[in-house]
């Protein structure tokens, strides 16, 4: 049965959007869930994990005893085929009671007054709000590289002509405001990047809190994947895109292709010294 202290903690009337795939660990789950709904000051209303396609046994375990212990409601949206990070979202997006939604991946950490500072700040219009992030690799407890991000309108807009400005993990947001720019949109792993620079185009109320309340769990292999052909593919249509609709100049466009682009190409380990070095303040790309 489910644990009844909804009268000990206060909740507020948003949805926790979680997306989970196979490449999930049972154990890491679990920690996210605790940490976002069991641990914070102030509750989701309910919680939403989309299962973007088959998952193992661990995983399906850990999915089942969460729907039986959780002090909200929740309900588990299973996906017959893997369906991608954008698409999922938009599944999850569709499956949420509230108007508002607060992201959350699986494989993370929130400190217990995230979703209470988040709060306020969407109490008082804002439609999204991010927050900043620390690095760790296994234990939450030790604590690498923190990605602060700009703060104030004007600062988020400037810095999100050249860098994603905003933590996608960490993310608040009201869903009428996603509905005017179209949602997710396919982008290869720079959905995210996408989508705040459309709410930002829209005169969307958009803001970050510097703080960093969401632990971001980060692997061996997480620099390799910001790069590749692929991704500076990638980078330099999400460029031609910011040009198209005038949110950069073409100097700002021919200057982003050339370093942003030769960003991609470049080693992992060459790319791990540059991004904690010059640019912690985020780089698009998730981690699947």
């Amino acid at each position: 049965m489910p644990i009844d202290d909804s009268r000990a903690t206060p909740q507020a009337d948003f949805s926790l959007l979680m997306p989970v795939y196979a490449g999930d660990d049972a154990a890491q789950l679990r920690l996210a869930y605790e940490s976002s709904v069991e641990t914070q000051t102030l509750r989701p209303a309910e919680l939403v994990i989309v299962q973007d396609g088959p998952v193992g046994e661990r995983l399906k375990q850990e999915l089942a005893r969460i729907e039986m212990v959780c002090p909200i409601p929740v309900r588990v949206e299973r996906l017959d085929t893997n369906q991608g990070l954008s698409l999922a979202l938009n599944y999850g997006l569709d499956a949420c009671s509230f108007p508002v939604i607060a992201r959350m991946d699986a494989d993370d950490v929130s400190v217990p007054e995230r979703f209470a500072r988040q709060w306020e700040l969407i109490e008082h219009g804002f439609d999204l709000v991010g927050t900043g992030m620390a690095e760790f690799e296994h234990d939450p407890n030790v604590i690498g590289t923190r990605r602060i991000p700009p703060v104030g309108s004007q600062r988020i807009r400037d810095h999100a002509r050249t860098h994603n400005p905003f933590n996608h993990p960490t993310m608040m947001y009201r869903l009428a405001a996603l509905d005017r720019v179209g949602r997710y949109e396919r982008f290869g792993k720079m959905e995210d990047y996408w989508l705040g620079v459309r709410l930002i185009n829209s005169g969307a109320r958009v803001e970050n809190i510097a703080d960093p309340l969401v632990l971001y769990r980060v692997g061996g292999g997480a620099f390799a994947r910001r790069g590749g052909f692929a991704e500076a593919r990638t980078e330099i249509r999400l460029q031609r895109e910011l040009l198209r609709m005038g949110f950069v100049t073409r100097a700002q466009f021919l200057r982003n292709v050339v370093m942003k682009g030769m960003y991609r190409l470049f080693p992992a380990w060459l790319k791990r010294i540059l991004f904690r070095g010059l640019v912690s303040g985020g780089l698009p790309g998730d981690k699947r």
